[in-house]
């Protein structure tokens, strides 16, 4: 009789191979879930980006001291991203707020869920602004990198989204202009339900 593959044996690596499946199932049906299954009408508000194709690039980025800085540093977070010149007029102020909102209303998710800021000029910031978004990351990028990864509506601009990345570090979702408060919310809050990471 073999005495390498032993019922034993067998019995334990199926053991083993039913509690990794058990462990990594919640990781695999979030995936399905959101890059593989495609639900019949559309059930999400914002647009679905394909992750594979806009994993976060080398922006060049920088903390508002000057120092190399990068989204890279808040992987295993989801990310509401909000991008615009350092001028940020009124449409730029209602977006840093309502990322602040929106942040809050996940509740006990809140802690799963970074604000940033890419600043796309060397404008100083208006510090009554910062005090206004506290807990938002400023990161200053040039324009010409930021414009070449974000995706954009027709005949529009990045500054006109707030934009989702997972916390693998690939941008999957981006909010149409002047988009309602409520309906991202309930699109946050399903991406954060639905996954096991983050």
């Amino acid at each position: 009789m073999d005495q390498h593959n032993t019922p034993a044996k067998r019995k334990g690596r199926w053991k083993l191979f039913a509690v990794l499946l058990v462990c990594a199932s919640p990781l695999l049906l979030s995936y399905l879930t959101y890059y593989v299954i495609k639900p019949a009408g559309r059930t999400n508000y914002g647009d679905l980006i394909d992750p594979r194709n806009h994993p976060i690039p080398q922006l060049g980025a920088t903390t508002l001291d000057g120092k190399p800085s990068g989204l890279e540093q808040f992987k295993g977070k989801w990310i509401m991203l909000n991008v615009d010149n350092g001028d940020c007029q009124q449409a730029c102020r209602d977006q840093l707020v309502q990322m602040r909102q929106l942040r809050l209303m996940q509740g006990k998710e809140r802690e799963r869920v970074e604000r940033v800021w890419l600043i796309t000029d060397s404008t100083p910031l208006d510090t009554m602004l910062m005090r206004v978004v506290e807990g938002t990351h400023f990161l200053r990028a040039p324009a010409d990198a930021v414009a070449k990864w974000l995706p954009v509506e027709q005949g529009g601009n990045a500054a006109d989204h707030i934009y989702l990345i997972d916390p693998l570090g690939n941008l999957m979702m981006r909010f149409p202009k002047n988009a309602d408060p409520a309906k991202v919310k309930k699109d946050i809050g399903k991406v954060l339900k639905a996954s096991a990471i983050g």
